[in-house]
């Protein structure tokens, strides 16, 4: 979620930017956007998962609730979003988890369709269900009571073995690497340092079919947004971009879903946070990744 200030003061800069803006740049074929409707209030999306086949996905507001819909194709190219419905995240008595205790922000989705989260506000990650319907908290994260507010743990994924991996969106200074944790089970680790490339800050990740790393990130330049993904090995290494957009040419886009069609090839879709703002953009862009 990006500040308030800062969107205050690029709102016209936005408007005229969206006239001219360059386009995106994508391996193997042009990023595809279509608008998430906001019917019901929808607003505040921040990460999604696409269920495999490429026709349903689950989204996660930053406003702590859960939005399920279809994702409309024609011969697989995305060309619509319909909304199937919404639902609360709970605290553990079962009550809606509201606002003070929200600012949902990551979204892992394991294969037998158990959910994690993770939090920004009060640095957290948690699984939605323990079993009996109510969530349960992970162990804390390393550090996370020093994260920075609004900055901290943005982007959730889940490996191949099960293992749960988060990265905070800021690292605490310009020259510092953003620390990639993993958790096995039982502890958090540092898996490795994330180096930064420029002024892009991480907004979701995912663990490709392919076993890599996909990480978003975001830039936000005062004139409109840009976009990257960067891709990684779960060892740290084998590091390259394979998406960057041009600014302006999508809006604040947070979330990140990998995955591979009936053709075999791997795409990523990610959707954009409004920020509940009428202003912003909140969409749904898909990209071709290749093999």
């Amino acid at each position: 979620r990006l500040g308030a200030a800062r969107l205050s003061r690029a709102v016209l800069a936005l408007a005229l930017l969206s006239c001219s803006a360059g386009s995106a740049t994508a391996p193997e074929e042009a990023a595809v956007s279509v608008a998430v409707p906001k019917d019901g209030g929808i607003g505040g999306l921040s990460a999604i998962h696409v269920y495999p086949g490429g026709e349903r996905f689950l989204a996660l507001s930053d406003r702590a609730y859960f939005v399920e819909g279809r994702l409309l194709r024609d011969e697989g190219r995305l060309t619509g979003v319909e909304i199937d419905g919404r639902r609360d995240l709970i605290d553990f008595d079962g009550s809606p988890l509201g606002r003070w205790k929200g600012d949902s922000e990551g979204l892992a989705v394991a294969p037998d369709g158990r959910i994690w989260t993770s939090f920004e506000g009060i640095a957290r990650v948690r699984i939605e269900d323990r079993g009996d319907g109510l969530p349960e908290r992970l162990p804390a994260v390393p550090g996370a009571e020093r994260m920075q507010g609004n900055a901290s743990l943005e982007a959730l994924a889940i490996g191949p073995d099960g293992s749960l991996w988060t990265i905070p969106e800021r690292s605490g200074r310009y020259d510092r690497p953003f620390p990639v944790f993993k958790f096995d089970g039982t502890a958090w680790s540092v898996a490795f340092d994330l180096p930064r490339r420029g002024a892009f800050l991480p907004t979701g990740a995912d663990i490709g079919p392919d076993g890599r790393l996909y990480i978003l990130e975001r830039d936000f330049t005062g004139l409109g947004f840009r976009s990257r993904i960067r891709r990684i090995d779960l060892d740290g290494t084998g590091e390259s971009t394979v998406f960057e957009s041009a600014t302006g040419t999508h809006g604040n886009l947070e979330g990140i879903s990998v995955w591979r069609d009936g053709a075999g090839e791997l795409r990523a879709t990610m959707v954009a946070d409004d920020n509940n703002r009428s202003f912003q953009r909140s969409e749904i862009v898909e990209i071709g990744l290749g093999d």
